[in-house]
């Protein structure tokens, strides 16, 4: 992908605020970003930056430094509103190691950036690693049965109400996206694709009914019609069940 001058500005602003402790500079998330867009402009944290990913989002970027102090971040905190008129999150500013130390951690949010990356400057800093997929199946799970817990909770919450569940279908599709993201990647399929994701995943999981898809496909939704919600969550939920059992399975695997 082409460098954005908004990045190249970026590393500039980061140059002269660490110097050369700057190690390197990367934009993140941007081919699945791009083809969620494309997807939802033809039909349809868990991180930093913006719930929702598109064209129209923000770009992430991660820098990698020798050493950063209270000055450096103060000095950095005085060009966010700047970085944030220039189409830019918030970069994710880590010292040099620490990401390979978090990879047990995070190893959902950092491998994503591993299997989608551009380097804007200096070398790459993952090219040599990799995320341990005994971490990535445990993470799974935890973020399966947290996202089930939160539906039947969520949906507790709507009191019967068809908008309220609408907001919570419409809400909770970006983490759920996430979640079969991850498994997909976990079964070697880096998807840029969020529907190939999808489809992916239900044919891992035997579900086959289209609802991860429709639901993978609500992402970068802002609304749901009341009738659509009554006739979906079900099915949603019944999905995110199967789901939480498959994952479930692993331990005996």
């Amino acid at each position: 992908m082409a460098i954005p001058e908004a990045a190249r500005a970026l590393e500039r602003d980061l140059r002269g605020i660490f110097g050369s402790r700057l190690q390197s500079l990367v934009i993140y998330g941007q081919r699945h970003a791009s083809a969620r867009g494309s997807e939802h402009d033809g039909g349809a944290a868990h991180g930093h930056g913006a719930a929702a990913h598109g064209p129209s989002s923000p770009t992430r970027t991660l820098a990698i430094v020798s050493s950063m102090t209270l000055d450096d971040l103060r000095a950095s905190a005085r060009q966010v509103e700047r970085w944030h008129d220039a189409g830019l999150a918030t970069p994710l500013v880590i010292e040099a190691g620490e990401f390979e130390r978090s990879l047990d951690a995070f190893p959902l949010e950092f491998g994503a950036i591993i299997a989608d990356h551009v380097v804007v400057s200096g070398d790459n800093p993952f090219a040599s690693l990799a995320v341990d997929a005994a971490d990535v199946r445990r993470a799974c799970e935890v973020q399966a049965r947290s996202h089930l817990l939160h539906l039947r909770e969520g949906f507790l919450e709507t009191r019967g109400r068809h908008d309220a569940l609408s907001l919570l279908i419409v809400e909770s599709a970006p983490a759920f996206a996430a979640l079969v993201a991850s498994l997909a990647r976990l079964d070697g399929r880096s998807h840029g694709d969020a529907e190939a994701a999808a489809r992916h995943v239900e044919r891992l999981t035997g579900i086959g009914d289209g609802t991860i898809a429709t639901i993978v496909g609500l992402a970068r939704a802002h609304d749901l019609p009341s009738a659509a919600a009554e006739g979906l969550f079900a099915p949603y939920l019944d999905a995110v069940e199967k789901i939480v059992r498959f994952v479930d399975g692993w331990a005996d695997a």
